[in-house]
């Protein structure tokens, strides 16, 4: 397949003799498929091995050696620099006493006991690939699978190392950025095969999913999220142009995966340009959610969120699973919180729609059609596909919640997440032909400063089948860009643009603790034990999209500058 290769080659390592005497004695061995279906799933709570904590995504641990009451004695326990001043996004994988974190210069391995830096691999990519990111240089976490550690490329490559020594096992090229692709997806493990996702729908690509061979790198598959002429669902875009082939639908955050079903749910970003006027129809799979089988990307069922999006509203976000009582059954589904506004509960047996509500304010659609499950569109979307005609757009194109993980809690049936209360004035503008590797957006989004005492952001409790809030707590200087994290002691954690690590009591939303890191946190906190002891780890270092969009708010205040902080319990 033209534009994938796959090379083994060795890199320079960094790794000190102490190093390698440790790595000896307790290094990562083999991790197995079983392995990762325990984890978050009656697995040692000793590790995290998956993106989200459990392929179900829920970012939820039963632990509560940290708790509502001893709360106050959290303390950081180390602390190590990661030397990066492009911002931390990502999840940490933790195994047998090895943590792996990633960003988007490097790979670095840690003794979750101590800090100290085990091995690190640097990356090296090309310095002018920035200018097809669109949102942040950044990268999500890493994937663990048979004594390997895999990882995406800002360049769109997929590379994996030796898990014990980080020496370069192989590395694969999945796209050509210089047309506008990239990869900052963590990559999932799904009956063996290693799956990716890939970016650059603002940039006019022609957006896909990829299954991997472990040990060898091997392209195994390709899913286009845009069928070509003569595959199904080709017809919902124009037959007279070639929009399909520049037609984005990106799918840049990690899927979710159900091992009992054999089937994983992969959000699919937006269509290509933002303005819609070129692109009639539905175009699918933009703004969906694919059912895909991971050894071969058969599709097995679809849902479109938002047909023929005119707003930006792709559906990437998290795609959580769990088993729910819906009108007196157990019923196995997939939850989504939407960036349209809404959120959605799927029956991810067979895609049908449970439930669709509003958590956020909406003004381009009343309501979701429980039949044919399509949006509502209201006066001010028909205005907007006009073209060059300005609206107040609620929610944004930032969405009513942006990437950032929510957490679901088993225990209380709730899902936790920072929501975005925020309009922009917009419109579509007049398409002009596209430029590989060039932006291909036309439009006109021009912020609306809020109203004085309104809140431009909340952590909310929500009901999944209403949309409604348990409870909410307004933000009123920054928006959280962290994900949640809740557990077993009632807890959640989260982190602020400011620096602030903080723990929040999951029944009410009040603040209970707080730490000040020394930079902000836009990444994805996770707890695990070790030796009996409860750790938290989070990554500070400012950075993505919302440090573009606040930077002169923010520079002044926060430093720049990665690194990890882990916390424990103070003795008594």
């Amino acid at each position: 397949m033209n534009g994938i290769r796959s090379t083994a080659t060795a890199s320079t390592i960094v790794a000190s003799t102490a190093a390698i005497l440790f790595l000896l004695g307790v290094g990562a061995s083999a991790q197995t498929l079983d392995d990762l279906k325990k984890d978050g799933n009656g697995g040692s709570t000793d590790n995290i091995l998956t993106y989200g904590m459990g392929y179900h995504q829920h970012r939820y641990s039963p632990l509560k050696q940290i708790d509502k009451q001893n709360i106050k004695r959290l303390v950081p326990v180390w602390n190590l620099s990661l030397d990066n001043n492009w911002g931390e996004q990502a999840q940490p994988i933790v195994y047998s006493g090895v943590m792996y974190v990633t960003n988007a210069r490097a790979t670095v391995a840690i003794d979750v006991a101590t800090g100290k830096q085990i091995w690190k691999q640097t990356l090296d990519w090309p310095p002018e690939t920035p200018r097809v990111v669109c949102c942040g240089v950044s990268n999500k976490g890493a994937a663990i699978y048979n004594g390997k550690v895999f990882r995406t490329t800002l360049d769109a490559y997929v590379v994996a190392y030796h898990a014990k020594d980080g020496k370069e096992l192989w590395k694969s090229k999945a796209a050509e950025w210089k047309a506008g692709y990239s990869l900052t997806v963590a990559p999932l493990i799904a009956n063996g095969v290693l799956i990716t996702g890939i970016s650059g729908a603002e940039f006019g690509i022609r957006g896909f999913i990829d299954g991997w061979d472990t040990e060898t790198g091997k392209h195994l598959w390709r899913r286009y999220t845009i069928p070509a002429r003569g595959e199904k669902g080709n017809e919902t875009w124009p037959q007279d142009n070639n929009a399909w082939e520049i037609g984005g639908g990106s799918a840049w955050i990690t899927g979710s995966y159900d091992p009992e079903l054999d089937l994983m749910y992969w959000g699919i970003g937006n269509p290509a340009p933002w303005a819609s006027q070129s692109r009639p129809g539905d175009n699918l799979y933009t703004s969906s959610v694919l059912a895909l089988r991971p050894k071969t990307g058969e599709i097995a069922w679809y849902y479109q969120f938002t047909p023929n999006d005119a707003y930006d509203y792709d559906a990437c976000w998290e795609l959580i699973n769990a088993d729910i009582d819906i009108g007196g059954a157990k019923r196995k589904v997939v939850m989504q919180l939407n960036r349209n506004g809404f959120l959605y509960v799927l029956d991810r047996t067979n895609g049908k729609l449970l439930a669709a509500n509003p958590f956020e304010k909406i003004n381009w659609a009343s309501g979701i059609d429980k039949e044919t499950g399509r949006p509502i569109e209201t006066e001010v979307a028909a205005k907007l596909r006009i073209g060059n005609e300005q609206i107040e757009h609620w929610p944004s194109t930032t969405g009513g919640k942006n990437w950032p993980h929510a957490a679901y809690s088993p225990e209380t049936g709730l899902l936790y997440a920072s929501t975005i209360h925020q309009a922009r004035l917009f419109k579509h503008l007049d398409t002009k032909p596209f430029v590989p590797g060039q932006r291909y957006q036309f439009v006109e989004n021009l912020p609306i400063p809020p109203k004085p005492g309104e809140p431009i952001g909340h952590i909310d409790a929500i009901d999944p089948l209403t949309g409604q809030q348990k409870w909410r707590v307004p933000l009123f200087d920054f928006q959280i860009w962290s994900a949640m994290l809740a557990t077993g002691g009632g807890l959640l954690f989260t982190g602020k643009e400011t620096g602030e690590f903080i723990a929040l009591d999951a029944a009410t939303g009040k603040q209970l603790w707080q730490f000040q890191t020394g930079s902000g946190i836009n990444a994805m906190p996770v707890t695990f034990t070790h030796n009996g002891r409860q750790y938290v780890t989070v990554l500070s270092g400012i950075g993505g999209l919302y440090w573009n969009q606040q930077r002169e708010r923010l520079k002044g205040i926060v430093p720049q500058g990665g690194s990890v902080w882990t916390f424990a319990l103070l003795p008594e």
